[in-house]
């Protein structure tokens, strides 16, 4: 196939900074739904098979009768800022030297603010003093997520980083200029630099919130 269309298959991450919105969201929205027809194809009360649609958007059991339908896990990604820079972090799964904000799944029974404070304490060890929502983005990897954009900030004088090495490889604080440079750099899978880093691709929520930071870096200030 590549060889009749003359191209090469590449992973859907890399592909993303390279495609527009449009395309960018039909293929991240047809590998989500096919990767959980994937994972769905039994009922979890009877066992028995299930059997989808035709338009593929749920699956029901013959025999419980149970209808099943795609969902996303909620997401909290939060950009801290102290008011002139920005905490930035990576795990260890992330590509070398890409840095993104701060994120973590919500538990059972939190509200979107107590996700947003729980995920920054448990893995910086700061406190919050003041959250604003952005936006919100389905994402995909590795498995489907509602990803909920905020901004918060701390004091000035609580910006002691505790980095915990259970949930990240490394964080730490960014100036306007470090990251105002970073977001004007090309595709870093073809133009990596020693003692760079990168950010997120532009469709990422990520890349948005950390521009939206630079643009206007009292947007993290707002009362909570």
């Amino acid at each position: 196939m590549e060889i009749e269309l003359k191209g090469s298959f590449t992973d859907l991450r890399k592909a993303l900074f390279q495609l527009n919105t449009k395309d960018a969201s039909l293929l991240t929205t047809a590998q989500a739904l096919l990767r959980w027809h994937d994972a769905h194809q039994f009922c979890s009360r009877s066992g028995q098979p299930t059997k989808k649609n035709v338009a593929g958007s749920k699956r029901v059991c013959p025999s419980s009768k149970i209808i099943y339908y795609p969902q996303m896990a909620p997401v909290v990604i939060t950009l801290v800022s102290d008011g002139t820079r920005c905490l930035l972090a990576r795990q260890s799964s992330f590509p070398k030297g890409m840095y993104s904000a701060l994120a973590g799944f919500c538990d059972i029974g939190e509200s979107l603010e107590e996700a947003v404070r729980r995920e920054v304490a448990e893995e910086v060890g700061l406190e919050l003093e003041r959250l604003k929502y952005s936006a919100s983005q389905h994402w995909s990897f590795p498995n489907s997520s509602l990803m909920i954009a905020c901004h918060a900030s701390v004091k000035p004088g609580q910006t002691e980083i505790q980095v915990n090495l259970k949930e990240l490889e490394a964080a730490g604080w960014f100036s306007h200029d470090e990251v105002a440079t970073a977001l004007r750099r090309n595709n870093p899978y073809t133009q990596q630099q020693n003692g760079t880093f990168w950010l997120p691709p532009k469709l990422a929520i990520a890349h948005q919130l950390i521009k939206e930071w630079v643009e206007k870096p009292s947007c993290s200030t707002l009362p909570a």
